[in-house]
Parts: structure tokens; sequence; C-alpha cells
């Protein structure tokens, strides 16, 4: 199988060779070698926490034991929050971790396509290319393939247009079809649209919480997709999810951490205002469409190198951006929004 093009895979430049194909090295926001950014703007995890509630679960945590391999209580529990059948539930160790189980299951089924978003999260296209899926584009006619789309997308925040073709069109025969709804919890503008519903949810909480060092997911199956659900619960390691990660899916959940969430979205509006009339200012072009608490910005500069530099002067001053290169938008940077210090720290490290 040919190697997708970097700059269309959400993948760095660097590359190992794995199964006789070119494999991308994951490109990730976040702490590097450098450590933890003063004011990191690379990730999109809700800047107004950690939400006191969830911290405080995992705090009372025990962890002196294993959790229940089977996760009953809490997989009712996202259950009921969902209003869905607790066979519907399947734990993730982490959305990247889901992503490839199911590209994995997707490959043992026979399916040999997977239908990527044009820019999006690069563990989509790594997991299809280490499962031997031709990656295709949206509106392809893939027929049984497994779909991706991710909305708020990443990392220019705005709808995903396959979402209207699915609701249209239902999926082929022995086809996949999966959400991403990583950013949906962080929607700022307007309503989240209709799911199909022959497709599959993919939950991570751990960033409107603001805690995105817990590693704990879920997905929700499609009606009719139980047996497939409990496939891919058997694909699975023992314990997938730790203690820290069942406290935070647990409070997920309560009454007191959504109303947290939902007060912290009204700060994030003003900080996002703020933030995309700074980038302005400085003379960035601020790409529309944004919905969640991102957005995408291209910078000033000549070429890649330009970029490159701009970052890393910034980085030696504590602050860190996501350059968009590796999502097929070179010139451009994803800024998570952040709170008016770290603005003010931005505009004078630039």
């Amino acid at each position: 199988m040919s190697p997708r093009p970097a700059a269309a895979t959400g993948q760095g430049a660097a590359t190992c060779q794995e199964g006789g194909a070119s494999i991308g090295t994951p490109v990730h926001g976040g702490p590097d070698a450098l450590g933890a950014p003063r004011y990191d703007f690379s990730t999109n995890a809700n800047a107004c926490g950690p939400c006191p509630q969830a911290l405080a679960a995992m705090q009372a945590a025990d962890r002196s034991h294993y959790p229940d391999p089977a996760y009953t209580s809490l997989r009712a529990a996202l259950a009921c929050f969902h209003d869905v059948p607790a066979q519907r539930i399947v734990l993730a160790a982490s959305a990247s971790e889901f992503i490839h189980r199911i590209s994995a299951y997707a490959a043992r089924i026979g399916l040999r396509q997977a239908v990527l978003p044009a820019h999006g999260y690069g563990d989509y296209a790594r997991a299809a290319q280490l499962w031997g899926l031709q990656p295709q584009v949206p509106g392809a006619d893939a027929g049984a393939a497994l779909h991706w789309a991710c909305e708020p997308a990443s990392p220019l925040g705005g709808a995903d247009g396959a979402l209207a073709c699915w609701l249209a069109h239902g999926a082929a025969p022995g086809a996949l079809r999966v959400l991403d709804r990583a950013y949906a919890p962080l929607w700022l503008e307007g309503q989240p649209g209709a799911v199909a519903p022959d497709a599959w949810q993919l939950w991570t909480p751990n960033k409107a919480l603001g805690l995105t060092g817990v590693r704990a997911a879920y997905a929700i199956a499609p009606p009719g997709a139980e047996p497939v659900a409990a496939a891919l619960q058997a694909l699975a390691p023992s314990w997938p999810v730790g203690a820290d990660g069942v406290a935070l899916l647990h409070a997920w959940v309560q009454p007191h951490a959504q109303a947290w969430l939902a007060q912290s979205l009204e700060t994030l509006r003003g900080w996002k205002a703020r933030q995309t009339a700074l980038c302005a200012q400085l003379g960035w072009q601020v790409l529309p469409g944004s919905l969640a608490n991102y957005f995408t910005a291209r910078l000033p500069v000549a070429d890649a190198a330009g970029t490159a530099a701009a970052l890393q002067r910034l980085r030696a001053q504590g602050i860190k951006l996501r350059d968009c290169a590796s999502f097929g938008l070179p010139g451009c940077v994803r800024l998570g929004v952040l709170g008016p210090q770290a603005q003010q720290a931005l505009a004078r490290a630039w």
C-alpha cells in the first residue's frame, strides 16, 4: 500500500519503516521535550479547568484495587446519561486507542478503505495505514469502508460536511461510520446537528473537563450494532481504563460537573472573542468557521521555515502554538482559547 502524503494525513514529516510502509510519527500539541509550556495554546483542553468536581472524584478514587473488568457501574452510568442500553457502551483507554482498535476491527472484517476528513486528527490516517486501509477523501465512492468525521472539526473548528451526507444517505452494507465528538462538549456557537442513526459516537470528556492527562474515553454503538460492540470489547486488553479514568467518566455524567461545564462555556466565549481580536491586531489572518474553543490563524510569514522559526521563538519564551502543517495547512497555527494573562504573554512575545 502506498503511504498517504504527510500533508494530507495530519501526521508529521518524521517516519519509520513498519511492515514495508512508511508510517508517520504522531504529531500532537501539549508538553514536549522542553516540558509543559507555561502558556499552552497548542491543545484544545478547556482552559477553565480542571473541573473541581472531577478532580475531587479522582483524588478520592481507590487506586489500591483493580477496576471491575466489565465496568458494570460505569457503563450503566454512561448509558443512562446518553439514554441508550449499556450494551452499546464500549470503554476505551483513550480516543486514540479506540481509533486504532476499530481500525483493526475494520481490517479484520474485510474492509479495505478508510474515508478521512480533508484536515483531521492524524491517528485516523495512522491507524488506517497500519491496518492496511487505503485512505480516501470524503465524497469518494468508497462503498463499504471505515468512515471518519469530527464535529467541531480539528484544526479549523467548523462543521464537518460529511455528516449531512451521512444523514442523506445510508451506509453501504458492512460500512462503519464513526463521529468523533471530542469537542462537542466545547461547542461555543450554534447547536450541534443531528447524528446519522447508523453512526458510532466517540466521546473523550477529558478535554471538556480540562484534564487531558487522564486517559479515558468511550464509544456509543448505533442501534442494532450490539454484536459489533461486543466484538470491539473482546479486542480490548483487560482493564483499558484505570481508577483515575473511571472516576473521571463517573464525574462527567454528574449534574454538578455538567453545570460547571456550562458555566465555563460562557467564560470561553468571552476569551475567544478577545483572542481572535488580538490575533487580528498582530496581523494574523483568523480563518473563519470555528464553532469551538479553538481556531486556526495564518501567520504573516513567507514560508514553512519562517513558520517553524516563529514558533521556536515563541516556544523559547514559554508559549506553544500548534503548527498546522501536519494537518495539510502550512503557514497556519491552531490556537486553543486561553485566558487574558496568556493572551497578553502571546502579544508581548510576538
